[in-house]
């Protein structure tokens, strides 16, 4: 069992240190220091608490609910534990009914201990367990034949089993009766005795008898599969192919499920999603619901159709001129402009400006068309860049396998470090698969914005695009600048110097650093629900959030003194007012 005290890799916490001025210039070539002041403006500078560094502070909490990956043989060994439990309190129990009163009473112990002493006799109805001495399930002598029930042939009662009950089969029919069940699935875990009329369950120890190996490994998977899914602390990871459970103490309210597993998966133990941090489950579930949905189509076809004028089937212009023909059996010609019979159609019945039009009754046909324009254009724009950057976060993991395995051994060569010196360029990469994922989900969150929160909007396009624009730098450097570093073998003429790969080597370590600390600004916003717009001015009175860096004020508007102040912090040693 491997303790997993956090959702983000090991590796990232080594950059839990504080942003330093110099790291500065490697994030922006044209950053001056003006942006942020030194106090005279009512700035709140940072006191140095905790807070100071959301991902980093994430993983503290975590420690506190931490969760467990467990592998086949850890389960199979809390299964043996439980067993064990139940023997020790009922001593004359066999193991195997031990086993088959777990898994009905859903693998609680305690639940097994308290049925059993108030009743035993209605345990074993439920259960399915005559009150009968287990050596008879499979007689070991006696020479009279007996008539199997359903082949029908006669067999010595040597060669038959039974589920401790008087049904006898031959055991020919009780392994191709067994195999069948475990074939169709964890149904055999609740099998019972091929009559029809009797109750009696086929417990483990008849499938250890009567099934072979690839069977009984198979029965045994549906046992393991059994406890994990009856037990509410433990979930299978749902990465693909992945065999591994979690166990997630959540004994307090942090509000972060996200898991690593070893698979390399991460998710939300809580919704099963991806690992969505900062979102809510909630909203996340909304976004996934809405990718799914046919609702987007519906949308796209009231947006760039129109409806024939007869049978009303909708149409979608795919030629040039707007003489439209309906298909058949309808065969209606009709204006695309002003959907009118083509018949006489000249033109110039839909050249001139009605004056319905002129007053401003438009038709609401033409009106529904025109709101569903807009809500698939704003569905588009957020959903493209949550599309985009999955996609990136996906190729960066690839990369980061592909340089680990490869490249690594390259660089180590070409400039005489030990591999453990270069760790520093698997530290970025994973920065960057961890802050993608981030904002993948910023964008889910940004679309569910209320419209009427203009000043959330802005703020929260602002600090987005602060994190954007770093990871963007950090990325390029991580990608592209790396490139010239490894050379091949014997291309001395184009190999850079060791002063210039330790240059380098700062440069990709600062990024880091300012990247990670943007990042921790925008999961700190998100996650207080942006609570640092303050609620004074009116939409028309602030100025946009827009804007790489600087401070961004507004005009004032007629009143002035109507502003938003927001405190950005980035590191532990400087902050800002952005007026908004």
């Amino acid at each position: 069992m491997q303790p997993m005290d956090s959702d983000l890799d090991p590796a990232l916490l080594r950059f839990a240190s504080p942003v330093s001025s110099d790291d500065e210039d490697y994030y922006d070539d044209d950053y001056t220091g003006d942006d942020y002041n030194d106090g005279d403006d009512g700035i709140d500078v940072d006191d140095g608490t905790d807070d100071s560094n959301v991902l980093i502070n994430s993983v503290k909490c975590t420690s506190k609910k931490s969760y467990v990956i467990l592998k086949e043989d850890d389960l199979f060994q809390r299964q043996e534990e439980d067993i064990t439990r139940v023997i020790a309190v009922l001593p004359m129990m066999p193991r195997d009914i031990a086993c088959m009163l777990l898994l009905r009473y859903n693998w609680v112990v305690n639940s097994v201990h308290e049925a059993w002493f108030e009743d035993e006799d209605k345990v074993r109805r439920f259960v399915g367990l005559p009150d009968v001495d287990p050596a008879i399930k499979f007689p070991q002598s006696g020479k009279e034949f007996v008539d199997c029930g359903i082949c029908f042939e006669s067999i010595r009662k040597r060669n038959t089993a039974t589920c401790g009950c008087d049904h006898q089969f031959c055991k020919t029919c009780w392994t191709a009766y067994v195999c069948t069940a475990i074939d169709d699935g964890p149904g055999c875990l609740t099998l019972k005795c091929p009559e029809p009329s009797c109750d009696a369950a086929v417990g483990p120890d008849m499938v250890k008898a009567l099934a072979p190996e690839n069977k009984k490994k198979r029965y045994a998977r549906f046992l393991l599969m059994s406890y994990v899914e009856s037990n509410e602390k433990i979930k299978w990871c749902p990465g693909p192919g992945c065999d591994y459970a979690v166990e997630f103490n959540d004994d307090s309210e942090t509000g972060n499920y996200d898991v690593s597993c070893l698979c390399k998966h991460t998710f939300c133990w809580k919704c099963m999603e991806d690992a969505h941090r900062p979102l809510g489950c909630e909203t996340v579930a909304k976004w996934v619901l809405k990718n799914s949905t046919e609702a987007e189509n519906t949308n796209w076809i009231l947006a760039y159709t129109k409806p024939c004028p007869k049978c009303k089937r909708s149409i979608e212009k795919n030629h040039g001129c707007m003489h439209m023909t309906c298909r058949p059996p309808c065969g209606f010609e009709f204006c695309w402009l002003c959907l009118g019979p083509y018949v006489g159609h000249d033109g110039r019945a839909c050249n001139r400006y009605t004056k319905s039009q002129e007053g401003g009754l438009i038709p609401e046909s033409e009106r529904q068309r025109e709101l569903a324009k807009k809500a698939i254009e704003r569905y588009t724009h957020y959903y493209e860049r949550w599309a985009a950057n999955e996609k990136s976060r996906k190729q960066a993991l690839s990369d980061m396998h592909r340089i680990d395995e490869i490249h690594i051994k390259t660089l180590s060569l070409n400039f005489c470090q030990p591999e453990s010196q270069l760790h520093f360029i698997i530290d970025a990469w994973l920065q960057i698969v961890e802050c993608r994922r981030v904002l993948k989900w910023t964008y889910a969150y940004g679309y569910y914005i209320p419209k009427e929160e203009e000043a959330k909007k802005s703020f929260f396009e602002y600090v987005q695009g602060e994190a954007e624009s770093g990871l963007e730098r950090l990325h390029l450097c991580a990608e592209k600048e790396l490139q010239s570093y490894i050379t091949k073998e014997g291309d001395e003429k184009e190999k850079p110097s060791e002063e210039q790969f330790s240059n380098f080597r700062v440069k990709l370590v600062d990024l880091t650093i300012v990247t990670r600390a943007y990042f921790e600004n925008l999961v700190r916003a998100l996650q207080s629900g942006l609570s640092e717009v303050g609620k004074s001015g009116s939409g028309s009175d602030q100025g946009a959030a827009g804007g790489s860096k600087g401070r961004t004020r507004g005009n004032g508007g007629a009143d002035g003194s109507k502003r938003m102040k927001i405190t950005m912090r980035v590191g532990e040693s400087s902050s800002g007012d952005y007026d908004l």
